[in-house]
């Protein structure tokens, strides 16, 4: 059995978050999410709109997903690789280069992000459409 890990915060799920996991899926037959804790993601300067809980139960639903586990810090992603027996490490291709280093480990694919569509770019048109 091929097993595929992926990390991300994946708050406000939309198409693109679908796009990722379908594709990641597709590259094996069993598909890890590892989703940044809320902690995790107050020590990045970010804040999901979503707690981690509820980010895991959309994720749990999603029927790509086979695992759902909590990233609590940046070097944990070696642990999981070798915790889990990864064959595949995919990210989205903004990280391209970042986790190269883990390739001794498992094959690290970088995937071209879906167009148009990010969380940022939701939470911002969110901001627009409440000031009118």
């Amino acid at each position: 059995m091929k097993k595929v890990i992926t990390y991300g915060t994946f708050d406000l799920l939309h198409w693109g978050h679908i796009n990722l996991l379908k594709r990641a899926k597709a590259l094996g037959d069993h598909l890890t999410v590892a989703i940044s804790t809320d902690e995790f993601n107050a020590q990045k300067n970010k804040k999901a709109y979503y707690p981690y809980e509820q980010r895991k139960m959309m994720l749990e639903a999603v029927r790509y997903v086979d695992r759902v586990i909590p990233e609590e810090r940046w070097e944990q992603k070696e642990e999981d690789i070798l915790k889990y027996d990864i064959d595949i490490l995919v990210m989205g291709d903004d990280w391209k280069g970042k986790f190269d280093d883990l390739s001794k480990y498992c094959k690290v694919i970088y995937l071209p992000r879906t167009a148009n569509i990010s969380t940022t770019k939701i939470k911002n048109e969110l901001l627009l459409a409440k000031a009118y």
